[in-house]
């Protein structure tokens, strides 16, 4: 598929969910520096389109660094993701350790509910 089409594909597919769970509010990892200038273009793409199936959904936008992320949940800023997987398992009582990627999206949720302090932040009073 060409790689404009896998952006539409993301952008749909988050509408999708958007709708469905009626989230409170979206959290994303900000972009790190990467030895592939290629690869971080890309990802630059595809998180730019995922924040604009945010804003679309008129969702607050939250960006934490990775730095950030291990801290909030391992307490070092420099974990390995083996360390962050399990810290997700851990905290979310999973019965095996989430892929790699799979841990990094919970982690980035888990962060922004502890930097919000609760659930109760995030609903805007609407009920969500």
């Amino acid at each position: 598929m060409p790689f404009h089409e896998r952006l539409k594909r993301i952008y749909v597919e988050l509408e999708k969910v958007i709708a469905c769970y009626e989230p409170g509010a979206m959290a994303v990892e900000d972009l790190f520096i990467s030895r592939n200038i290629r690869s971080a273009l890309k990802l630059g793409h595809a998180r730019g389109v995922a924040i604009l199936a945010g804003l679309n959904a008129d969702l607050p936008i939250a960006e934490y660094s990775p730095l950030e992320v291990k801290k909030a949940l391992v307490g070092y800023g420099r974990a390995h993701k083996t360390q962050v997987q399990e810290m997700v398992r851990t905290l979310l009582c999973l019965g095996e350790l989430p892929e790699s990627n799979t841990a990094d999206a919970l982690a980035v949720a888990i962060c922004h509910l502890h930097c919000c302090q609760g659930i109760g932040k995030l609903t805007h009073g609407s009920g969500r």
